[in-house]
């Protein structure tokens, strides 16, 4: 499999195509996987534009955050056959999923599990303990959590 990407800043390998769009990547793409990061840069980074520059019979995963795609474009896309298909973890509303995207063989949709891995887990779970015996000793939580003014 060839691996393209696309960055902020060029990335120099024998291993990865380096392309300077995103829209010349999914030209270049049959499958097309976000792994971004949210923010005012990139809202809504994957649009129509990128989606009709995947195309048809190209594929949209999104494992990076629902913002990162702008998904008007992306239910319209699926409809009217813009796009081949997606396989989705997360939302722009979460967990409100767009009706439009279930129910169809050329979509997957399934709830976030980027953090189900057994290293993860017991992570998160030692965190609790912790917070836990901190609490018991009188002394600051590890991750307090704000309460509302």
């Amino acid at each position: 499999m060839r691996i393209g990407c696309f960055d902020r800043y060029p990335v120099e390998s024998e291993d990865v195509v380096f392309y300077p769009t995103l829209v010349e990547l999914a030209q270049n793409s049959d499958v097309l996987m976000v792994c971004a990061s949210a923010g005012k840069e990139s809202a809504k980074l994957i649009n129509r534009e990128v989606l009709a520059a995947l195309g048809s019979n190209g594929i949209l995963i999104n494992i990076a955050r629902g913002s990162v795609v702008d998904e008007d474009a992306l239910v319209d896309a699926i409809t009217d056959g813009t796009l081949g298909g997606a396989g989705i973890d997360v939302f722009a509303n979460e967990p409100h999923v767009p009706r439009e995207l279930l129910n169809r063989d050329n979509v997957v949709v399934t709830p976030h599990t980027g953090s189900a891995t057994l290293a993860t887990r017991a992570a998160m779970a030692k965190l609790v303990m912790d917070n836990i015996a901190a609490f018991n000793a009188g002394q600051p939580l590890l991750t307090p959590v704000p309460q509302p003014k």
